[in-house]
């Protein structure tokens, strides 16, 4: 069963972190079956991802891992990264 979350951080050049967009599939991909890519229209250096999460643990990880840092790094991931689940209403 898959959820829908999202996601939202910062990046120091949008370019470059759109240049990755092939890059986060491969790297989600263990986690998320698909995801849809939003930039906020009063700051184009923040970004949001609505994901369809097969595994929420496995994402977090994934994010949170240090051996990703150097991806984070290449495509201008800024700190913090939140994520926000749904809430049952």
């Amino acid at each position: 069963m898959t959820k829908t979350i999202v996601g939202r951080h910062k990046v120091g050049d949008i370019d470059a972190w759109l240049k990755g967009h092939q890059e986060r599939i491969d790297i989600f991909a263990p986690a998320v079956s698909s995801f849809k890519t939003f930039q906020d229209t009063d700051d184009p250096k923040s970004v949001v991802l609505v994901m369809e999460v097969t595994d929420l643990e496995k994402l977090v990880s994934i994010i949170n891992s240090p051996d990703n840092q150097d991806l984070k790094n290449k495509h201008t991931v800024l700190e913090p990264v939140t994520i926000s689940i749904p809430v049952e209403l």
